[in-house]
């Protein structure tokens, strides 16, 4: 079943598609009164269109959570499901070469489950799948110097606007945490259509707006901070059809980094073997 962000919004967003009227006969003035029947559609989100730039290796033993650009380099987490034991909870920068991450830090996967990274503040923030518990390092030596306790029942993705912290928790909501003192600053609703979005996962905040993709699918979405609204949505499924040909074990797209110096995105998914340079309108 479909949730709603709320009844009232959805009768407002609502487009008029076209009227239609018909006559019933009121015997006892003689006058025809006239009935009109409204019908409706919910607008389409518009759809971007993306083309591949470059194409650089990927380490298939990476289960993707974290993906950005920090220093003109390009930096990756992962996580490290029971079930593959080949995969480790590490984040380090890529060598776009050879795909392989040099690797900073790796938490003990017998206890934490790695997810986002984001560098905020000449710091490191990363949290962990269901420990409610986040790790602070020096982004210039990735020491430890420091952890935060977040009351989300799973953490997932981090991004920031330069000033919070922004975590997705797998729901429909993006949750703003203040980077020093790490109270909750604001909780932004997710929809499409004031349909709920939910599983929200990896987060890039790109020229003013939050992209996430989208747990289990191929799709990242376009969302206005300032309302939580999907504006627009993009599509990868074609790369990862590319990615299961050369790996069959790839998974589903998640990462999605912006390189803000040379304005290059550069995506990937879970254990894929390619990470792709697209460009499309931001």
């Amino acid at each position: 079943m479909k949730k709603y962000r709320s009844i009232i919004y959805i009768c407002a967003s609502i487009s008029i598609l076209f009227l239609y009227s018909c006559g019933t006969k009121d015997n006892s003035e003689n006058k025809v009164i006239q009935t009109t029947t409204v019908e409706t559609v919910i607008p389409k989100t518009p759809q971007l269109k993306y083309t591949i730039e470059n194409k650089f290796p990927h380490d298939i033993n990476s289960f993707t959570e974290g993906f950005l650009f920090h220093d003109n380099k390009l930096f990756e987490s992962t996580g490290s499901p029971d079930n593959l034991p080949q995969t480790k909870s590490v984040f380090g920068d890529v060598d776009l070469k050879t795909g392989k991450i040099n690797v900073k830090v790796e938490l003990d996967r017998n206890i934490y489950f790695g997810e986002g990274i984001v560098f905020l503040n000449d710091k490191i923030f990363q949290v962990t799948y269901k420990n409610q518990l986040g790790f602070i390092y020096d982004a210039k030596n990735y020491k430890q110097i420091g952890t935060f306790n977040y009351t989300n029942r799973e953490g997932w993705g981090l991004t920031t606007d330069g000033k919070s912290i922004i975590m997705s928790d797998g729901t429909s909501y993006l949750t703003y945490f203040d980077p020093t003192s790490y109270a909750v600053t604001k909780v932004l609703d997710v929809a499409e259509n004031n349909y709920v979005v939910e599983h929200l996962n990896e987060l890039e905040f790109i020229n003013g707006f939050i992209y996430a993709n989208i747990w289990t699918t191929n799709t990242i979405v376009k969302i206005d901070p300032n309302t939580g609204n999907v504006v627009a949505k993009l599509d990868l499924s074609g790369l990862m059809q590319e990615a299961k040909t050369q790996n069959p074990n790839s998974l589903e797209m998640n990462g999605i980094a912006y390189d803000s110096i040379n304005k290059k995105i550069l995506v990937t998914g879970k254990m894929w073997p390619t990470i792709y340079e697209i460009r499309f309108d931001l």
